[in-house]
């Protein structure tokens, strides 16, 4: 088995080139589970544990892969947020890269479009908790996007769904599109040349090249011509942020969640003490209390919320943005818990020019989307529970009663509603060798949850 190559960890600063490597074997035994919407990008963070890398450096590569495999709600011009936890911590961090609005300035942006975060706020969530050089990791989405990969049974239907509006633009027809003047359908190959060039930019060039260097400058100019408004400095100055996470402490567990901006951690950790509802009143909630203090309530705010034990109820939201999500566990039991938006299936629906990149919505057309994901674990050293969801308006219950699943070690009941949650469940810890850790996703949908325990060589 090829091993993978490992690095030094860097800086975000560097953002640039390969750093020094040395190599390590590849694992024997319990090596983690991995759980996605998407099968063929949840085998890509099985292929990195497998070979070495830890549960960041395996998420990074399954949130490029999904670029690839589902560009309707993940691509690097859009974003998402990331919760990370390790044994020895008391909380992890929060990783928050929501797609932002860009300056519109642009007479032509009748598209407007959102900042590029996805690509960032992975780096820097690896950064802090990989292990590997994160130009390797863009290896495999790079190779996926260039040989190309039959569409999952999630993406078709998703093409499905927009399939009018999406045809209507050439750029985006000439790869979605086939023949007969249709969208691809489930098992046809989507080769993605123009984006494994802008992939492997990112590979050689460092992540920073499509913020600051002649990757951001193409694509500006193709955002512009596809009427995303998108400037220079709108790539410059818009950043992910880490920050402290929500946490909870629940029938001898902590539990920390995504915390605000991605505030639907808060409709989680809301949902998961009510017992599995009321997670959509409470994001209305603070939502229109952010609203009336100008956006300058803080994660200290939210946590107060949740310390106080009444939490407010708004209404119900508006109709929110789709999104995607996955969970990497590693054998040290460190976890990474993700979830991902284009603000809209497809984002605008056009192409950044030659990048190949499919452009996100900007927020200030369409509501913030609901970001849940939450990771359990007892005391600082004993990972037990991550849990995540997508399903628009209801992804923080989903994600809610996913959790709750998975610290009784069962899975859940699943027969209505449209949320779709992922998790990974291990009632004895990791100590004990994983034996008896397992992945669940739900089986309405296409995904996969799989583990790997190679024999060693």
């Amino acid at each position: 088995m090829v091993a993978l190559t490992l690095a030094l960890t860097g800086t975000l600063a560097a953002c640039g080139g390969p750093k020094e490597k040395v190599s390590q074997p590849a694992l024997g035994g319990f090596v983690g589970e991995v759980v996605a919407d998407e099968p063929r990008a949840a085998l890509v963070a099985r292929d990195v544990l497998a070979k070495g890398g830890n549960a960041a450096d395996a998420a990074a590569a399954l949130g490029l892969a999904l670029s690839v495999s589902l560009p309707s709600r993940a691509s690097l011009g859009g974003g998402g947020a990331c919760i990370a936890w390790r044994p020895g911590e008391s909380a992890g961090q929060a990783f928050v890269f929501i797609p932002k609005g860009g300056s519109q300035s642009d007479a032509k942006a009748d598209r407007p479009a959102s900042v590029p975060l996805l690509a960032r706020g992975l780096f820097l969530m690896q950064m802090r908790y990989g292990s590997v050089d994160f130009a390797e990791l863009v290896v495999p989405a790079r190779n996926m996007a260039s040989h190309g990969v039959p569409v999952s049974g999630l993406l078709a239907a998703d093409l499905a769904a927009v399939q009018s509006s999406l045809l209507a633009d050439d750029k985006i027809r000439a790869i979605f599109g086939n023949d007969t003047g249709h969208v691809l359908v489930a098992d046809d190959v989507l080769v993605q040349t123009r984006l494994a060039g802008a992939l492997e930019r990112l590979r050689s060039a460092g992540v920073g090249d499509l913020y600051t260097g002649a990757l951001a400058q193409t694509f500006v100019e193709g955002a512009q011509a596809a009427g995303g408004g998108l400037s220079t400095t709108d790539l410059r100055s818009d950043v992910p942020v880490a920050e402290p996470p929500l946490t909870v402490h629940a029938n001898g567990v902590d539990i920390s969640f995504l915390s605000p901006p991605a505030d639907g951690g808060l409709g989680m950790a809301a949902s998961y003490l009510a017992g599995g509802h009321g997670g959509e009143p409470a994001v209305a909630a603070w939502r229109a209390r952010q609203s009336s203090r100008g956006g300058s309530v803080s994660v200290a705010d939210a946590q107060a919320l949740l310390n106080s034990g009444s939490l407010p109820a708004g209404g119900a939201l508006p109709a929110l943005p789709a999104s995607t999500s996955f969970v990497v566990t590693d054998r040290q039991g460190q976890t990474v818990a993700c979830a991902l938006s284009m603000n809209n299936l497809f984002g605008t629906g056009r192409i950044a020019g030659s990048t190949g990149i499919v452009l996100g919505a900007s927020p200030a057309q369409r509501p913030q989307p609901l970001l849940a994901a939450g990771i359990a674990h007892q005391g600082k050293d004993e990972f037990r529970a991550a849990a995540v969801a997508s399903g628009q308006n209801v992804a923080a219950d989903t994600a809610a009663i996913a959790m709750r699943a998975a610290l009784a070690g069962v899975r859940p009941q699943v027969t209505n509603g449209h949320g779709r949650a992922n998790f990974v469940s291990c009632p004895g810890g990791i100590s004990s060798g994983g034996g008896r850790c397992f992945g669940w996703t739900d089986p309405r949908g296409a995904g996969l949850a799989v583990g790997y325990k190679p024999t060693a060589h």
